[in-house]
């Protein structure tokens, strides 16, 4: 499925532009309500432009939360992005970015709850690329080891619009 032009995404009703959205991030109300605004806002010449504007609107969202105050919408969004590894993914794009961790899914299960132990409500987010368990395991294992909320808000969102760019590559425009 190709995205609609960037440029007409202003313009377009409210159910394409929650349709692009899910296809550059994960279905998510949150994401919706929070980036919608964005798209409706300013006209875009690319998708790199736009995820970059969307971007701007999530950062500035996190920089009013903290580890003992988050955002609950911020949370929502960080936690639309599906568990690595999970059996059941929602969106066709995560399956298929997920493909190469496959396999040895206990150890991913086990990090999975440590990271969310050690940051409540967040959710680990990380943009393959192609990487391999061993290599996406202990990106993990050093992201829980930093023990940064802040951080990790700042890199997982960070890693959702580099996932979000990716994506808008592959599925292209439509013409």
């Amino acid at each position: 499925m190709a995205l609609p032009q960037p440029q007409d995404l202003c313009k377009a009703d409210e159910a394409g532009q929650i349709q692009t959205l899910d296809l550059l991030f994960e279905p998510s109300p949150a994401i919706h309500s929070t980036l919608i605004p964005t798209l409706r806002d300013s006209q875009y010449t690319s998708y790199p432009e736009l995820i970059d504007a969307c971007k701007t609107r999530l950062f500035s969202l996190a920089s009013s939360s903290s580890s003992t105050s988050p955002d609950e919408t911020l949370l929502s969004i960080l936690g639309s992005h599906p568990r690595l590894g999970a059996k059941k993914v929602d969106s066709a794009q995560s399956a298929a970015e997920q493909a190469n961790l496959q396999g040895e899914g206990e150890e991913l299960a086990k990090l999975n709850r440590e990271y969310e132990d050690k940051f409540p409500g967040l959710r680990y987010v990380v943009f393959v690329n192609g990487r391999g368990r061993p290599e996406i395991m202990e990106n993990m294992r050093a992201r829980i080891s930093r023990g940064d909320f802040s951080q990790e808000v700042d890199v997982a969102l960070q890693a959702m619009c580099d996932i979000a760019k990716d994506r808008a590559y592959k599925l292209g425009v439509k013409q």
